[in-house]
Formats: structure tokens, C-alpha cells, sequence
């Protein structure tokens, strides 16, 4: 029976008791699959990251339950639809209840899958909302088409109306079906991106930076695969795309070349491992730790919280001061210009002591402290001190000087009136 005739008969069997059957049907089908629903995620997603494999499990449960109860809805309707349908005199309304939630779970998987790609690591945008708003309205509409017996209309109009691309015509019922297409398998294409690249982040005998550019490469990949399969499967010829490919190459050579170079110079950072999320570099003007390594631009984030977007360029073609490229251990030095008649073979070893008493400061290289040159009013004293991360050098440095003033004060030592402040470093 076709089902644009449902409603019609379930309005002409509103009084048959076999439609009381399928209400109770459907509703110990919906009851059962959240309950199902529910206890595999209390069973199987009551896990964390640190349980290995076992915890990459519990968590991708955990994430799709909302998925996971309409599915199981869907799937227990479906079979006793089927398990009915030899007893009953007609199942409509178990043939209705099937569209309402598949539907259901077409819109809860989009939005699984939309929110794992764009809103892994902060909130969820307007933008996410809006299209999640948009993309229901839609399923829902042609649920209502479909049930209502418009739809084989709807799309009769629209093979019906074509299009001039070029030299072809295409009619809007084939771009329809490749723009749902495309976005199908490109969310498909971005979910396994993503959840690749969290498993490849997992890998501890790889260096981040390779880790990052499988990542990347893989996803560049899936997607580049998804629209070719898309595309092909709808119908369309995919030698139309040489010619934007050509149109691609051009607008490289003439206006994206900054983009393109950024791009390159992104993979090759990644691939030649030079920085490496973590690292604590200076380039140019920007200093700070590297937050992320993005194929256009690499994230710093400085000690006070500011992030700078320095374009992937500029590390490669530029002088770039790596903290911890070979090894994270730091020397801090700080200075100071006492007089003349400072007692140094008392003082030195009392500075030396004095930060190595610290507990960031590292006991191999020890502390040294020593005179670094005669000033034309004192002399000058160099403490240095090894530390084993880079990010904590402005705190060590702050408490290694409280340290030796207080030590300076204690043992009287005196400083020379007219003396400038030498750079702490």
C-alpha cells in the first residue's frame, strides 16, 4: 500500500482494535529502546582516557547515547512491524511511526556528528545552533511530504526545472540530490577525520608534530574522497572539474600565493618536526609556547594569557629561537652591582646556596654564581640557574631574586648609588 494512503487509513481504522494494538506497540518499543539506551551507557560508558583502549570505548558510548535510543526505537518497530503484520489486520500506524523516528534519528545523528567535529573543545557556537535548527526544519518537512503523499510531486517539479551549467543542463532535483550528497559524506568524511586524529594524538611513539600532519593529511584525504564519491554517485561527470582546477591554479599563481605558502609552510613544519606543540620559541616580535600547529597558522600563547596567530611563513623563512627544540632545561641568569667593598669570597657561595635552595631550580648543572665584569661604580655579580621547563622562568626568576635580596640585606652588603639596573634574563 503506498504510504501517501496512510493517514487516509488510519483515520478510516480509527475505531479497529488492532490500532490500539500498535499504540501499545509503539509505546513498549519506545520505552524498551531509551531503556536499552540508557543501560549501555551506564554499563559501557562509565570510562576515562587514562583506561586506554578500554576508556576510548566507554567515552565514543557515552557520546552516542542521545544516537543510540531512537536507533534502537527505530530497530524495535521495524521488528514488530514485521512480527505483527501476519496477525493483524494492518499495521498503518506501525508504518507511520517508523518515518516520525528514523527521522528522529537522522536529525540526532547530524547533530552527534556536527558537535563532534566543530564543538570538541569549548562551546557550542550560534552557528553550530542555527544550522542544527535549520537542518531539523528540513527533515521534518520532507518527513510531512512523504507522509502527506506530496512528495513524488514536490520532485516531479523539481527534475522537471533545469538549470543551464555551461554547456549541460542539470535540473534541481540532481543538485538537490548532490548537495545532500556531499554533505553526507563530507560530515562523514570530517567525523572520521576527527575521531583519526584523536587516536593518532593517543600514539605516544610518534613526535607530536607528525602526529599532527597525519592528522591533517588523512582529513584533507577523507574529505577530498568523500566529494569525489558523492559527486560520482549522483551522476555528474567529474572531468567538469579540471576546469576549476585550472581556475584553482590561477588564482594560486596570481593572488593566493601567501595562502598557498602558508599551507606548505605549515606541512613542512609538521613534517620536519622543528616545532612541536609544547615548545617555547621566539619569532620576529612574538614569543611564547605553541598552543597549536595549524596548517595556515601556528597559535603562541604568552605568559599572559594573550594567543598570537603567526602565519606558518614566517617560522619557516625566518630565524625562530627554539627554548626547548633539544632539550626543555633553561638557564636563567639575573644581575646585580654591589661596591667595592663587597667581601665576594664570602658572598658567592651565599648567593649559589641561597637558589639552590629553590625547588624549581635544578641540582645538575648546580647554580653558579661569579663576577662577570668591574663597573665603572661596583661590580657587577652574574647568578645563574638551570630550570627544567621554560614556561616557569619568570616565577623562578621572581623567587631567585627575593632570595638574594634578602640574603644582600642579611649579610649588609652595600650598592653603589648612581648604579643602573642590568636586564634580568
Amino acid at each position: 500500500m503506498p504510504l501517501s494512503n496512510l493517514l487516509n487509513d488510519l483515520l478510516t481504522d480509527i475505531r479497529d482494535p488492532h490500532l490500539l494494538w500498535q499504540a501499545v506497540t509503539i509505546a513498549a518499543c519506545v520505552g524498551l529502546g531509551w531503556f536499552l539506551a540508557r543501560q549501555i551507557r551506564n554499563n559501557y560508558g562509565k570510562g576515562s582516557a587514562e583506561e586506554g583502549r578500554n576508556g576510548v570505548v566507554h567515552a565514543g558510548v557515552a557520546s552516542f547515547g542521545h544516537v543510540l535510543a531512537p536507533l534502537l526505537v527505530v530497530a524495535l518497530i521495524f521488528v514488530a512491524k514485521l512480527a505483527l503484520a501476519p496477525f493483524l489486520h494492518n499495521v498503518h500506524l506501525l508504518r507511520v511511526a517508523l518515518p516520525v523516528f528514523g527521522s528522529l534519528a537522522v536529525i540526532r545523528l547530524a547533530f552527534y556528528l556536527l558537535r563532534r567535529v566543530f564543538a570538541r573543545h569549548g562551546p557550542i557556537g550560534a552557528t553550530i545552533l542555527t544550522f542544527e535548527k535549520i537542518f531539523a526544519l528540513l527533515v521534518w518537512l520532507a518527513v510531512a511530504l512523504y507522509l502527506t503523499g506530496l512528495w513524488p510531486d514536490v520532485f516531479k517539479f523539481l527534475d522537471g526545472t533545469e538549470l543551464p551549467l555551461g554547456r549541460n543542463k542539470v535540473s534541481l532535483a540532481t543538485i538537490l540530490q548532490a548537495t545532500v550528497s556531499v554533505v553526507i559524506f563530507l560530515m562523514l568524511a570530517l567525523w572520521a577525520g576527527t575521531a583519526l586524529e584523536e587516536r593518532l594524538m593517543r600514539v605516544e611513539g610518534l613526535h607530536t608534530s607528525l602526529r599532527v600532519a597525519m592528522a591533517r593529511m588523512s582529513r584533507a584525504l577523507l574529505i577530498l574522497v568523500a566529494v569525489l564519491v558523492s559527486l560520482s554517485m549522483v551522476g555528474i561527470d567529474l572531468t567538469v572539474l579540471s576546469v576549476f582546477g585550472g581556475a584553482l591554479g590561477v588564482g594560486l599563481g596570481l593572488g593566493l600565493q601567501k595562502i598557498a605558502s602558508n599551507y606548505v609552510s605549515g606541512f613542512v613544519i609538521l613534517l620536519e618536526r622543528s616545532l612541536a606543540i609544547g615548545d617555547t620559541i621566539t619569532v620576529d616580535k612574538y614569543n611564547g609556547k605553541v598552543a597549536r600547529i595549524n596548517t595556515r597558522y601556528t597559535v603562541l600563547r604568552s605568559l599572559d594569557g594573550t594567543d598570537s596567530m603567526v602565519p606558518n611563513e614566517m617560522l619557516v623563512s625566518g630565524a625562530v629561537v627554539n627554548s626547548s627544540l633539544s632539550d626543555k632545561k633553561t638557564r636563567v641568569v639575573t644581575l646585580m652591582t654591589v661596591g667595592f667593598d663587597t667581601n665576594l669570597d664570602s658572598l658567592l657561595p651565599k648567593l649559589e646556596a641561597a637558589v639552590a635552595s629553590l625547588p624549581r631550580v635544578m641540582a645538575a648543572p648546580a647554580p653558579a654564581a661569579m663576577l662577570n665584569r668591574f663597573a665603572a661604580n661596583g661590580l657587577e655579580l652574574e647568578v645563574g640557574m638551570w630550570i627544567a621547563d621554560p614556561d616557569t622562568r619568570g616565577s623562578v626568576l621572581s623567587e631567585a631574586n627575593l632570595k638574594i635580596w634578602s640574603l644582600l640585606q642579611a649579610e649588609g652588603v652595600s650598592f653603589p648609588k648612581n648604579a643602573s639596573v642590568p636586564d634580568q634574563t
